[in-house]
């Protein structure tokens, strides 16, 4: 192997040490089966959820990971295998994945790791039904909302009333 080959094997290595570092989840998916087509649709919904979607050598991933808390993928990294990277929301790579592997009827989730703690396929897929963190404020908002706005409607209902009488 030349030195050339080396390097650039080195830097790949820590080029996934960089983004794991800085990541809050990262999911390992078998990308096989899809259409370059179905490929760039996938890209663009990851890449609009702000997720970073790479195809790596498994023995690349396999060095950058040793030693940290992502080291309890190895197990998975057989076979294509793609990493899609999150350094926002902990679940948007689950969720927008599985809406891809839905729509698609491919791919597959091969295991994850969310904010430390690893997670196999099935664990994955759970995580992907968790709604976004805007959408869960959301609803508390409108949780919120919604006893003050019955009673707001009420004491206007008495005043009202007591202005007719």
């Amino acid at each position: 192997m030349s030195v050339e080959n080396l390097k650039i094997k080195s830097a790949i290595v820590d080029e996934i040490k960089d983004k794991l570092d800085k990541a809050q989840s990262v999911v390992v998916l078998d990308y096989m089966g899809t259409t370059v087509e179905q490929n760039t649709q996938m890209r663009n919904k990851l890449r609009e959820a702000g997720v970073d979607f790479t195809v790596y050598k498994n023995t690349l991933i396999a060095r950058a990971i040793a030693g940290t808390k992502y080291e309890g993928l190895k197990d998975v990294l057989n076979g294509p295998s793609a990493l899609a990277v999150s350094f926002d929301d902990a679940v948007a790579p689950a969720r927008v994945l599985k809406g891809c592997i839905k729509d698609f009827n491919k791919m597959a989730f091969k295991a994850g790791v969310v904010e430390g703690v690893l997670y196999d396929a099935a664990g994955v897929e759970a995580l992907a039904d968790i709604p976004s963190r805007d959408v869960l404020i959301a609803k508390f908002m409108g949780s919120i909302q919604s006893p003050i706005g019955k009673a707001v409607r009420t004491f206007q209902a008495i005043a009202d009333a007591k202005a007719e009488a």
